[in-house]
């Protein structure tokens, strides 16, 4: 049966995440078959958005598929009878998130756009966007799916469920696929030899991995990854003290990186402050 052309809107469209989205979409094409995409941003986006649409087009245009890559500062006109919807957008631009990560270490305490202070700044911006981003779609795409990829996720997922009243909509983060396409290599395992299992959300999820017989593997990847040559897969973004590893060997599941901001919360606050009165934060 031949499946429905596919209407993808991305909002935030000028990010630099949207060429590894569009590799993703080129990649599972016969499973997803886009038709168009829209990319989505606002009037201080407008250079961003016209290169790094053009380069979208560059990539559809090399790839078998005729797909058609539309830009627009209209979110209402991208919007009308789309598929799914992708958030992936800072409100403020980076200006802001320079304030989400200074100001809480001005007052000693940690500055980071996920979670603390500077997560809570931004979830305030953030919130009342993605709130009219759902009102839009309620009246112009009632049964299109949104896939948020903007920060904080967890308190931006649970906005447009709660407030928003839209159950059609997934949190996504890149931290859990960075898990899974490192540590298999560690126990010397392929990603398709694993079942990972996790829970919590988002950025403050644990799993714990299963090989291809059903036996846990869990705890060979916990000592694998305090082999000092083994990339465990945090992001780079993550400053790496590593967790007691008798903490990881009591609960038998693997933290993702952002859990070092409650574990070992007295280092990363340490070394966020030295970047903070030395090269800066981050942003």
């Amino acid at each position: 049966m031949e499946k429905k052309p596919v209407k993808i809107v991305t909002i935030g469209g000028g990010s630099s995440y949207t060429p590894e989205l569009m590799e993703g979409f080129i990649k599972r094409y016969n499973e997803l078959p886009i038709k168009e995409v829209w990319l989505v941003d606002i009037e201080d986006g407008k250079e961003k958005l016209e290169i790094v649409g053009a380069m979208a087009q560059r990539m559809w245009d090399t790839s078998p598929y005729d797909v058609k890559v539309h830009l627009t500062l209209d979110r209402r006109e991208a919007l009308k009878d789309a598929d799914f919807v992708t958030t992936q957008f800072r409100v403020g631009l980076l200006n802001a998130r320079v304030k989400d990560e200074r100001i809480p270490f001005s007052y000693g305490m940690l500055g980071q756009e996920t979670n603390g202070a500077g997560g809570i700044f931004k979830a305030f911006r953030t919130n009342p966007v993605i709130l009219s981003i759902v009102e839009d779609m309620k009246e112009l795409c009632p049964d299109a799916w949104l896939i948020n990829f903007t920060n904080p996720i967890g308190m931006v997922t649970e906005a447009v469920m709660k407030y928003g009243k839209w159950d059609k909509v997934i949190g996504l983060c890149n931290v859990p696929v960075g898990a899974m396409m490192k540590e298999p290599e560690t126990i010397g395992k392929t990603l398709d030899q694993l079942t990972y299992k996790f829970a919590g959300l988002n950025h403050f999820h644990w799993h714990k991995v299963f090989d291809e017989h059903g036996n846990e593997v869990t705890q060979q990847i916990i000592d694998a990854i305090y082999d000092p040559d083994v990339d465990d897969g945090i992001p780079k973004n993550i400053f790496n003290v590593k967790f007691f590893k008798e903490q990881l060997d009591t609960m038998q599941m693997i933290p993702c990186g952002y859990h070092r901001y409650y574990y070992r919360q007295e280092e990363m606050l340490k070394h966020g402050l030295e970047e903070y009165n030395t090269i800066g934060t981050r942003a």
